[in-house]
């Protein structure tokens, strides 16, 4: 099975075409494949589905615990990037399909760069979803075990919970990220963000990805985190999110509509030997 791997910001993918997989990806295989010691190993599988002439690309996207995700900003941008590298598109926006949403995608410098239309932010607990009555998640309290967190809650088509004043370092995301990720208040799970605001034009975050883990970047997860700090008055409508991996640029508008603009870079490409999969496909 032929793969492409690309990252962004260190956030890495493998992408496979739908066409090939002759057999569907059990969480078992995707497991495998995303394995950093018995597969590939990566961040996530991009699955590139056949979808009907003159209708928009199709997205899947893996996370490597086997569950699946409706958006990733990160997946989005590589994926655009195959997809001007298979000459599949060109320098003329496109449009793409996930489970999130349709999006708006502009590979540009060669495609080194790559811009997205997010679509538009939400902070309402129906749409996120967060466990209560129907409101907008801004500035509540969560305790997980001894401590307790103010936070934010947003979807830009798959759920976020942005932690406030509170220390972002590596330490507290591996501590804290893991809990709040299956706190009961968030029903589908949560991609959960630890914010630090530098200035009006720039913020920092750490992030614990929903099934993925500690996570050096994260296109949503910056989409998420910069239209909070915006919702709360912090920031201005340009900002600039400071990651391990690198920096992105999202541009948030007065109704919340959110584009990102951020690098990919190109990796590998090569075929898996189904060698590494047989046992589990024996299983099925």
């Amino acid at each position: 099975m032929d793969f492409y791997r690309y990252h962004a910001l260190g956030n890495d993918y493998i992408v496979m075409k739908g066409a090939q997989l002759n057999r569907v990806l059990s969480v078992e295989v995707t497991q495998r494949i995303c394995h950093r010691h018995f597969g590939l190993g990566s961040d996530g599988i991009l699955v590139h589905e056949e979808s009907p002439v003159g209708a928009p690309f199709l997205l899947r996207i893996l996370n490597p615990d086997g569950s699946e995700a409706e958006k990733s900003g990160n997946g989005l941008r590589i994926f655009a990037r195959y997809l001007f590298d298979q000459k599949l598109v060109g320098a003329a926006p496109f449009e793409v399909d996930t489970l999130g949403g349709r999006v708006s995608c502009l590979v540009q410098d060669g495609g080194k760069i790559v811009t997205v239309d997010m679509g538009k932010v939400s902070f309402e607990s129906d749409r996120i979803p967060v466990a209560g009555p129907k409101r907008e998640v801004l500035n509540e309290e969560l305790t997980v075990g001894s401590q307790t967190v103010r936070y934010c809650a947003a979807t830009v088509g798959n759920p976020h919970c942005v932690v406030l004043n509170c220390e972002s370092t590596p330490a507290i995301a591996r501590a804290l990220g893991p809990q709040l990720e299956v706190h009961p208040n968030f029903p589908n799970r949560t991609n959960v963000q630890f914010l630090r605001v530098l200035d009006r034009k720039n913020i920092a975050i750490e992030i614990w990805e929903r099934g993925a883990g500690y996570t050096l970047a994260s296109g949503s997860s910056s989409s998420a985190s910069a239209a909070v700090a915006y919702r709360l008055g912090l920031v201005d409508g340009t900002v600039t999110v400071h990651m391990p991996g690198g920096r992105l640029t999202i541009e948030i508008s007065p109704d919340f509509l959110i584009r990102m603009t951020g690098p990919v870079t190109r990796v590998a490409q090569g075929q898996l030997d189904t060698e590494s999969i047989e046992d589990l496909y024996q299983k099925l």
